[in-house]
């Protein structure tokens, strides 16, 4: 199972180290061969590392439009989309992927994390309600292909394009005799499929892709690629210290589906315009750490959160007060001068 696909990565150069109580591959000894075609080719990502949660019985679309941010009693199956979960207080938890099937939602959560989802759903569970919760992490191995090559290769394999018309629409298709559940979406701000499949068919999944064309990319690669897109993570930017509208995800917010736990929170500081930060992305002159402290003329005005060397210099996301500014801003990073530029990822409602 995932011992068979580890061999095989390990063909492919793969180097290993431990994250979230498993080993990953962090690099292919190719990062430079996988950036490039991320953006110019298509590379594959092993995230096989990440929770897979099925939600199914007959409540499980009302119980999962109340607890989160999007709105769940329009999707049908076929459909997905990226959602929120936050506190009562409208603090983030997770930013979550969910797809929707003819009877159940499958819920792609962020590493190291799954557990305490389950547990902060639970808390939500009534004895009435009709909600089963099961782990399918071990079962499932989760890839993704990321760029601009991504149909081309899909369909050098026999996989009918398109698979929908919306980001996280999804098809469980067969792509030489394995059945794969493909998504659209690289989870990034680049053109990707997300593909699911059984933890037995990794290895020849894995190989079929890469025979066919793919890149393989490793954990380091893909955390570059995600700061430079700006996707928020788990204990970087998304931490109970902001909201999701701080976070640049009003995309997975409905302002029309009534209540939900946070709602009023949201509400409130939309109809106000009550976001007092945001989350944008920063060029850097020189390297610095997370939870460095962002200034403009000597005042405080955010904090970085994450940094990533890339081959055109240094890259960070970063908090920043709205009255501040926003994009072409030039701040100072503890010592080192810094730019706030747009990332793809994130979307900003007073900005649009």
């Amino acid at each position: 199972m995932i011992e068979k696909l580890q061999d095989i990565q390990r063909r492919n150069g793969a180097i290993f180290e431990p994250m979230a109580e498993v080993i990953v591959p962090v690099s292919f000894d190719n990062d430079t061969l996988a950036i490039e075609a991320a953006h110019q080719g298509v590379a594959l990502a092993d995230l096989s590392h990440w929770g897979l949660l099925k939600i199914s019985d007959n409540d499980r679309i009302r119980f999962l439009h109340n607890q989160s941010t999007n709105d769940f009693q329009t999707l049908k199956p076929g459909q997905g989309c990226d959602t929120v979960l936050i506190t009562s207080t409208a603090r983030t938890i997770e930013l979550v992927t969910a797809y929707v099937t003819e009877d159940a939602v499958l819920v792609l959560i962020s590493p190291n994390r799954l557990q305490e989802i389950i547990k902060w759903l639970d808390r939500y569970l009534f004895p009435m309600d009709r909600v089963i919760l099961t782990d399918l992490s071990k079962q499932s191995v989760i890839f993704t292909i990321i760029g601009a090559e991504s149909d081309p290769i899909l369909a050098k394999l026999g996989v009918p394009l398109p698979i929908g018309d919306t980001y996280a629409s999804h098809q469980l298709l067969t792509i030489n005799d394995l059945e794969v559940r493909v998504a659209i979406g690289s989870g990034l701000g680049l053109p990707g499929y997300t593909l699911i499949a059984a933890a037995n068919d990794g290895a020849k999944l894995w190989s079929i892709l890469t025979e066919a064309g793919a890149i393989p990319m490793g954990e380091r690669v893909w955390q570059e690629l995600r700061i430079t897109q700006g996707r928020p993570f788990p204990d970087c930017e998304l931490t109970e210290d902001y909201n999701p509208l701080e976070a640049g995800l009003w995309q997975t917010i409905s302002f029309n589906k009534g209540c939900y736990i946070g709602q009023e929170t949201i509400a409130r500081l939309n109809t106000y315009k009550g976001v007092k930060q945001r989350l944008w992305g920063i060029r850097l002159q020189a390297s610095a750490q997370p939870g460095t402290i962002i200034t403009l003329d000597d005042d405080k005005i955010g904090k970085l959160t994450s940094v990533t060397e890339t081959n055109s210099g240094f890259f960070g996301l970063a908090y920043i007060r709205s009255k501040a500014g926003g994009i072409g801003l030039k701040v100072k990073v503890g010592e080192i001068e810094g730019e706030i530029v747009d990332v793809p990822f994130l979307t900003h409602e007073y900005y649009s």
